[in-house]
C-alpha cells in the first residue's frame, strides 16, 4: 500500500536525498539541461519548480527560502537574475522531461530535464507562430498593392 507516500524517496535517506536534489537543481540552473534517470528527473521537477516560482518575485525572504534549499550562492544568484527574467510571463511548467532510452550499463530509463525557455529549437518555432497570429488579430490587414506585371506595362 502507498499510504502517505507523497513523493519518491529514491532509495535514499532524507539527508542524502535532499543533498542530491539540491546539487541536481544547481546543475540544472547552471547548465539549463542535465541528463539523469527518469525517476530523479521527476523528483527534481517537483523540487525545482516551486523555487523558480519564488524567484519571479525578488524579495529577501524568497532569496532566503531558496538559499535554504539550494545551498549554493552562485546558483541562487543565477536563478534570481537570468532565469527569473526569462520565465517572468510563464504561469508554470518551467521544466521539460524528455525520455532518452535506457542506459547501457544497468538498463535504467534515462531522461533529459531542461528549462523550457532555454531551448532554442522549440522556442524558435513558437515565436514565429505568435508574431503571425498577433499581426492578424488586432492590427489592420496590410493594404493589397495593385499587381502589375511587366508584360502588361509593355503592351500599353
Amino acid at each position: 500500500m502507498r499510504h502517505g507516500k507523497k513523493f519518491n524517496h529514491l532509495g535514499r535517506k532524507t539527508a542524502h536525498r535532499k543533498s542530491m536534489l539540491a546539487n541536481m537543481a544547481c546543475s540544472l540552473i547552471e547548465h539549463k539541461r542535465i541528463n539523469t534517470t527518469v525517476a530523479k528527473a521527476k523528483a527534481l521537477k517537483q523540487f525545482v519548480e516551486p523555487m523558480i516560482t519564488k524567484s519571479k518575485t525578488d524579495t529577501t525572504h524568497n532569496r532566503r527560502l531558496v538559499m535554504a534549499k539550494l545551498r549554493q550562492k552562485d546558483a541562487v544568484t543565477e536563478l534570481f537574475r537570468e532565469v527569473a527574467t526569462k520565465v517572468a510571463d510563464r504561469p508554470g511548467g518551467y521544466t521539460r522531461i524528455i525520455k532518452l532510452g535506457n542506459r547501457l550499463g544497468d538498463n535504467a530509463d534515462m531522461a533529459m530535464i531542461e528549462l523550457v525557455d532555454y531551448n532554442e529549437i522549440y522556442n524558435a518555432e513558437k515565436a514565429k507562430k505568435k508574431t503571425t497570429r498577433r499581426s492578424r488579430r488586432g492590427g489592420s490587414k496590410p493594404a493589397a498593392a495593385p499587381v502589375e506585371t511587366k508584360a502588361s506595362n509593355e503592351e500599353e
